[in-house]
């Protein structure tokens, strides 16, 4: 599933070929992909109106609308959301279950294969999902208050960091990651770590995902930017996806195992 790099990656691709276009219609081949409504009443709050700004919270990618409403996507697992010209044709076409249809000859299209993606207009972020926790990489998120919550927490640290109520955006990818880079064993408990610990965690969680939009992303399935390009943070991980590779540090091999439901990777060695 697309993370905080990728779909942040897709919000700063769609700025420039879609704020300022207005919305002529709407079609819509899947119902399943609306959600909070019907094509009918979607239709009649998206016509006509302009967006005027695309923002990011959490996995979920913020379309401001001339309104004041909300056009809001989630990639789900295997979204890709792109503006062409009316007559461009891409592979990814033959799963464009959503199509926004633009003044200028332009189409936005959501294209998702799995199906387990959506859209809806609301007119607040938290009529569609109010329990989301600090964004890691804004001012809001502080080594203080994350050394505070963790103390409240029992379960697996890798569990904890994909609940969206604690942390937004983080997945299974980037907890991976960040908890080989803090020497952090998976299934350590949120409350059992050290302060050293959490300070290498906190700095690792924003290091990480940062040096992840940098590279636009991680293209290991689905996820395509805006121009159809595959972003390449994929070369850059140490653990994630590398199980029986020897670790890029120590030489061990990662291991896999499950944690909350999720296949971990780590280094036995490193993440003592």
């Amino acid at each position: 599933m697309p993370e905080l790099p990728e779909v942040e990656t897709v919000v700063r691709g769609l700025r420039e070929p879609l704020i300022g276009h207005k919305v002529l219609g709407v079609t819509c081949t899947q119902p399943k992909t609306i959600r909070h409504a019907d094509l009918a009443s979607m239709t009649a709050r998206l016509q006509g109106q302009k967006v005027i700004g695309i923002t990011r919270r959490a996995k979920y990618i913020l379309c401001q609308l001339s309104s004041g409403d909300l056009f809001i996507v989630h990639l789900g697992m295997s979204g890709q959301l792109y503006v062409v010209p009316d007559a461009a044709q891409r592979d990814s076409d033959r799963w464009a279950h959503l199509i926004l249809q633009l003044d200028g000859g332009q189409q936005l299209r959501f294209s998702d294969p799995r199906r387990f993606g959506f859209a809806a207009v609301v007119s607040t972020f938290n009529e569609l999902a109010p329990k989301i926790g600090p964004e890691p990489l804004s001012d809001d998120f502080t080594r203080a208050g994350f050394a505070d919550k963790l103390k409240r927490h029992h379960k697996a640290i890798k569990a904890l960091l994909l609940d969206q109520a604690f942390i937004a955006g983080v997945g299974n990818i980037y907890a991976d990651e960040s908890l080989f880079r803090a020497k952090i064993r998976p299934l350590r408990r949120a409350d059992s770590l050290r302060k050293a610990e959490i300070d290498r965690l906190y700095a690792a969680i924003r290091a990480v995902l940062e040096e992840a939009i940098a590279r636009h992303g991680a293209s290991i399935n689905w996820y395509r930017k805006v121009d159809g390009t595959a972003g390449d943070a994929q070369d850059n991980f140490y653990v994630y996806g590398r199980e029986g590779e020897p670790c890029l540090v120590c030489g061990t091999p990662i291991q896999k195992i499950v944690v909350g439901g999720r296949g971990t990777h780590f280094c036995p060695k490193c993440q003592k």
